[in-house]
C-alpha cells in the first residue's frame, strides 16, 4: 500500500525524526515524507501538568502540536503527528541521557506497572482530521540493582532513546513479567486504527 503521487495526490508527511515511527509506516507500505515538529515539547508539558489536565491526555495534546506545526507548511497535505507519554503512580516520565539516569528510572519503575499511552493526530487544511490514542499496561518484574546494572551493560546506550529506557522489540522484553496492549502503542503509534483513517482517504492509494 504505498501513499499516491500521483498529480491529483495529496502527500503524506509524518511529522516526527523517531526512527520506530519511520519504520513503522514504512513497513505498512506507505511512502512519506519526515519532518521534526519544531514545538517547545517540555513547555507544553509544563504548561498541561501545571493547568492540573489529565495525564492520560498529554501524548495527544503533543501529537496535534506537532501535526499543526507541520500542517501550517504544507495545508494540502495529510501530516500525522504522533506522542508517547509514560506515567507511573501518577508521575510523568520523560526520556533520560545517560545510563546513570536510567538505572535510577528503571529502579523506579521495577516491580510496578505503569502506563504507556500513544497518540497520533492527522492534519489537513489547517484543521484536524484524525485523532486517538491507545494505553498499554507494562508490569516489570521485580529487579535487583545488579539485575538492573547487567541489562544496561548489555543493552547499551541505544536504550536511551526510549523514555523507559528499555526497547520492547530487543532486549528489554526480558525486563517484563506482563505487558496488556498493542505492540504498535508500545512502540509508540496507534498504528492499526491510524491506518484504518488512511484506507478512507481517497487521494492515498
Amino acid at each position: 500500500m504505498n501513499g499516491g503521487q500521483g498529480p491529483s495526490s495529496m502527500k503524506l508527511i509524518l511529522a516526527s525524526n523517531s526512527a520506530a515511527r519511520r519504520h513503522m509506516l514504512a513497513n505498512a507500505g506507505y511512502r512519506f515524507d519526515a519532518t521534526a515538529a519544531n514545538i517547545d515539547e517540555r513547555a507544553l508539558k509544563i504548561a498541561h501538568l501545571d493547568a492540573g489536565l489529565p495525564v492520560d491526555d498529554l501524548a495527544l495534546v503533543l501529537a496535534d502540536a506537532k501535526a499543526q506545526a507541520v500542517s501550517a507548511d504544507h495545508p494540502a497535505d495529510l501530516v500525522i503527528g504522533s506522542d508517547q507519554v509514560l506515567t507511573c503512580d501518577g508521575k510523568v516520565f520523560s526520556k533520560v541521557s545517560d545510563l546513570s539516569q536510567a538505572a535510577d528510572q528503571l529502579a523506579e519503575l521495577q516491580g510496578k506497572t505503569h502506563v504507556l499511552v500513544s497518540a497520533v493526530a492527522c492534519w489537513r487544511h489547517n484543521q484536524p482530521v484524525f485523532q486517538i490514542s491507545e494505553t498499554a499496561d507494562m508490569t516489570m518484574f521485580r529487579l535487583t540493582t545488579k539485575d538492573i546494572n547487567m541489562y544496561l551493560t548489555d543493552a547499551g546506550p541505544s536504550i536511551l532513546g526510549s523514555v523507559g529506557c528499555y526497547q520492547i522489540e530487543g532486549k528489554g522484553i526480558r525486563l517484563f513479567e506482563d505487558i496488556q496492549g498493542s505492540h504498535f502503542t508500545i512502540m509508540g503509534m496507534p498504528l492499526t486504527p491510524l491506518v484504518k483513517f488512511l484506507k478512507s482517504q481517497s487521494d492515498l492509494l
